[in-house]
């Protein structure tokens, strides 16, 4: 296949398609999507960046809407799982970009946001869910959502699923699910356990194997410059006025993080506009990297992925090189203009600046609003003000983290001039808050970066109610 048009898809998809700059399949697309629309079951071997996401997408998409079908409500009429929440975003944006001209309902049942939004988008039904595998549980046993109506399953990474631990939570879905349905089964690898279950939830499934001849990690040029995290900020600038920047995609590891690049940004006299991936902070899953810089490599494109690295975050830049198997070109450490005072107060407590990144809270990426079932739940109807960290805490993995990674150990005390987290109050006077945001003191404490207030001690007061002079 030459062209997309040689599918037979849809005229609105193909004019879609056309808007994307999409011309000539790739193979696991050419190989995958005559298959899919013949009603085919799936099975695919393929790596990230070779594009199997419009592989299985482009063939759903113009089924329903031959098919035109008003969902029920509470249900879905495609269901696509995926490991991560990072993942299940870039799939609900290509789902959105594909079918822009088809009039569906599409919606993101993630772990690490409150749960309510997603039970109102619900309500009605939609046409494709794509969620991750422990928040999709959390909704089905909350009967917001019913899945006897899906038509379609898609499950792409299996392996990563099956690291993760949720092999039992894909279980628990597709014992829930309808048995006349299409289902399309993508992994990089092919395990024993994979193969198993491929077995069990495919029907003389179509095998499509695809070794791309270039990955998305060899489509990019890759840097790193190591700089402290102060200065992290000001070399984000420095990149932006410096680079030829078409448009660019600058990733924190937390939404807080987001926002004080933004702020920034904005003092720094720089509009938003992707040619450029930029890593403010890096994963701490590698397989994340991956996903973030495949961004700027669309459809066979090129791009360009800059990684700013602290001290904190080399083991996780040896983590990313020992995946893609390639040492990342670094640019040398460049020290900041201005060093925090307390700077060297935090290095004899072993942590640089006196406290931990990101206001005391882990580095996990993922909240830990999903996980694998047999842990304890969550009370909050879906609020998560833990990360991976806090996940591991409950014996769990998050969507997006390792079994038995960056567990949480009790903190030590901080340095001068920084908070001590994880321990007691202490009696004591409330102070302004520091330049983090967070209580200044050792009056203020707290435990994963929220500080608790003391109130002050009343003054005495003698038997009348006076107080003393």
């Amino acid at each position: 296949m030459n062209s997309f048009s040689e599918f037979g898809l849809t005229e609105p998809i193909l004019r879609a398609l056309a808007q994307e700059k999409y011309v000539t399949p790739t193979p696991i697309q050419a190989q995958t999507i005559p298959s899919a629309l013949s009603g085919r079951d799936i099975v695919g071997i393929a790596q990230t960046g070779t594009g199997k996401t419009a592989a299985f997408a482009l063939p759903i998409l113009h089924q329903l809407v031959a098919k035109p079908q008003r969902p029920e409500r509470k249900s879905c009429r495609v269901l696509v799982l995926s490991p991560t929440r990072e993942l299940s975003g870039q799939i609900l944006d290509s789902f959105n970009a594909y079918g822009r001209h088809l009039g569906i309902n599409n919606t993101l049942a993630i772990g690490g946001v409150p749960m309510g939004r997603q039970v109102r988008a619900l309500m009605n039904g939609v046409d494709v869910l794509v969620a991750t595998p422990g928040r999709l549980l959390d909704l089905v046993q909350s009967n917001a959502l019913r899945l006897s109506h899906v038509g379609f399953l898609v499950l792409d990474e299996a392996d990563r699923m099956l690291d993760m631990g949720f092999i039992h939570d894909i279980r628990k879905i597709v014992a829930k699910l309808p048995t006349e349905r299409q289902t399309l089964f993508f992994s990089a690898t092919m395990p024993q356990q994979i193969a198993d279950l491929a077995r069990q939830m495919l029907r003389d499934p179509v095998k499509v194997a695809v070794t791309p001849a270039a990955t998305t990690v060899e489509r990019v040029a890759q840097r790193v410059i190591h700089v402290d995290r102060a200065g992290k900020a000001a070399m984000l600038a420095d990149l932006l006025r410096g680079e030829t920047v078409e448009r660019t995609l600058v990733f924190p590891r937390t939404k807080h993080g987001a926002d004080k690049v933004v702020r920034g940004l904005d003092k720094a006299g720089i509009a938003s506009g992707i040619s450029h991936v930029i890593n403010y902070d890096l994963p701490n899953e590698p397989e994340s990297y991956v996903h973030r810089i495949g961004r700027t490599a669309r459809a066979g494109a090129t791009g360009i992925a800059i990684s700013l690295c602290d001290a904190e975050e080399a083991p996780y830049l040896r983590a990313i090189e020992k995946l893609i198997r390639l040492s990342i070109p670094s640019e040398g450490y460049r020290p900041s203009a201005h060093r925090p005072q307390h700077a060297a107060a935090g290095a004899r407590e072993g942590r640089p600046n006196g406290h931990r990144p990101h206001g005391g809270r882990s580095n996990g990426e993922h909240a830990r609003g999903d996980h694998p079932r047999g842990g304890h739940q969550p009370h909050n109807g879906g609020h998560s003000r833990g990360s991976q960290a806090g996940a591991h805490a409950h014996g769990r993995p998050a969507e997006g983290g390792h079994p038995g990674r960056n567990k949480r150990h009790r903190p030590q005390r901080g340095g001068q001039g920084g908070p001590s987290y994880g321990e007691r109050p202490r009696q004591g006077h409330a102070h302004k808050p520091d330049s983090h945001g967070r209580p200044a003191g050792h009056d203020v404490e707290g435990i994963g970066g929220v500080g608790f207030l003391q109130r002050p001690v009343p003054a005495r007061r003698d038997d009348a109610g006076r107080p003393p002079r």
